[in-house]
């Protein structure tokens, strides 16, 4: 098949990559932030990797060789990028009694990741390791870390890469490579909230159905009351983000009495392995409601 695809031939390269595309999809986000710009930094991967096949010597696997491409075009990337960010990043938390700040959309915002674009791992262990590593408050964490050092903890602890290994896709030194990973583990470590680790008790789709159920009510009490008590609300792209039930509280109250907020549907979904609400507004004459702030849905008349 490598020599197939070598050779020229198309269906080959495809069944040679194919089975690595969402894996280097997954790392192209965590190292970008952004679902959009995983997306195009994949398509530049297999453009390069077709290119460049015929040169393929074979020294590493073909999996190693993609991930090496991919990491180095998510870094040329980074080079022309501003460092995405969720709000509780930027500001203070607002005042719940003023209409929330308008919308910035010239600030770099951390995107989520749709659990369906990712593979099923059917090892529960793994897939407890791959949630620690893909949930928003790491990738947030990881943000911060200059490029280079990003790359590194991912290919590391998070990709199982060796240090040679390591060193050899980023054209690098393992002495390097470990020095990289210490300065990133303490930065890392630093970022993370104290709540990170924090897991819902009991069933997670009961409380996600408690959570709707109030929602489409307009309960303030019962929707307040699933709440931690340090809960944080953020909605980008307003940088407006809110702290604790209290205040949560009070912006829900004026949400629901809004024109705006009537009628707010919520489905639930997962996204970076947690349970999550996609948010629909009503569609003004069509058959299906419009998502807010997120992708289409194609509806009929």
């Amino acid at each position: 098949m490598l020599a197939a695809a070598a050779a020229g031939d198309p269906e080959a390269f495809r069944q040679l990559t194919g089975p690595h595309r969402r894996e280097l999809a997954v790392h192209c986000y965590r190292m970008l932030g952004s679902l959009e710009d995983a997306e195009d930094a994949v398509q530049e991967t297999l453009v390069k990797a077709w290119r460049r096949l015929s040169g393929f010597e074979g020294r590493s696997s073909v999996r190693a060789w993609l991930y090496r491409i991919a990491t180095n075009v998510c870094l040329d990337a980074l080079d022309h990028r501003a460092r995405r960010v969720l709000p509780t990043a930027i500001a203070g938390p607002a005042d719940p009694a003023v209409p929330p700040a308008p919308d910035d959309h010239d600030i770099a915002w951390l995107q989520p990741y749709p659990d369906t674009l990712m593979d099923p791992d059917p090892d529960p262990a793994a897939a407890a390791v791959r949630r620690d590593h893909i949930e928003l408050a790491f990738i947030a964490a990881i943000q911060h870390l200059p490029a280079r050092q990003r790359a590194v903890l991912l290919l590391r602890d998070v990709l199982g890469f060796t240090a040679a290994e390591t060193a050899t896709l980023l054209d690098s030194t393992p002495a390097a490579v470990h020095s990289a990973l210490q300065r990133a583990r303490a930065t890392v470590d630093t970022g993370l909230p104290p709540d990170t680790l924090h897991r819902p008790s009991g069933d997670v789709a009961e409380l996600v159905d408690r959570y709707v159920r109030a929602w489409h009510t307009a309960d303030i009490t019962a929707l307040v009351a699933l709440l931690r008590a340090d809960a944080r609300m953020a909605m980008p792209p307003t940088p407006s983000w809110y702290h604790g039930r209290d205040s949560i509280a009070v912006y829900l109250r004026q949400l629901f009495a809004s024109p705006w907020g009537q009628d707010l549907r919520l489905l639930p979904t997962a996204a970076n392995q947690q349970p999550a609400l996609a948010v629909y507004a009503p569609g003004w004459g069509w058959r299906c409601p419009r998502p807010v702030r997120g992708q289409g849905v194609h509806c009929g008349r």
